[in-house]
């Protein structure tokens, strides 16, 4: 799944930044692949969380995955507080790229998990019959 929600991201961003070059220049560019980071790393960490916990303790993966956003979000404000904002950063393709990003790794998301055969309950046992017999 980080593959492909990696990949579908990657495109959008490589549109954006053409994008940005061609009206705003190499710093705007260069905010939009900054803001592409941001997103990518912060839904990145969410999916590695739940593979690793959702294989070992499938109920608690909810609860880590709360965990983990409330986690990345204050570790991001921090980062941004204390660092501040670049000069070189264009704040608007900044943001037309992570909503972009956002937006395209989402839907990428839910269809790769639209996709996926996950099993949820536990084949019956041979010499078993069904519950309906």
């Amino acid at each position: 799944m980080l593959a492909y929600c990696s990949a579908a991201a990657g495109a959008a961003v490589v549109i954006a930044c053409v994008v940005s070059v061609i009206v705003a220049g190499g710093a705007a560019a260069l905010s939009a692949v900054f803001g592409a980071v941001v997103v990518v790393v912060f839904f990145a960490l969410s999916l590695l969380v739940g593979h690793f916990v959702g294989r070992r303790n499938p109920s608690g993966a909810i609860g880590m995955f709360l965990a983990t956003y409330l986690v990345k979000v204050v570790g991001f404000a921090v980062v941004l507080y204390f660092i501040g904002t670049p000069s070189w950063l264009d704040g608007t393709w900044f943001f037309i790229t992570a909503v972009a990003a956002v937006l395209v790794w989402q839907a990428t998301e839910v269809f790769v998990f639209s996709r996926l055969r996950l099993q949820l309950f536990n084949d019956p046992k041979a010499g078993e019959g069904s519950s309906h017999e």
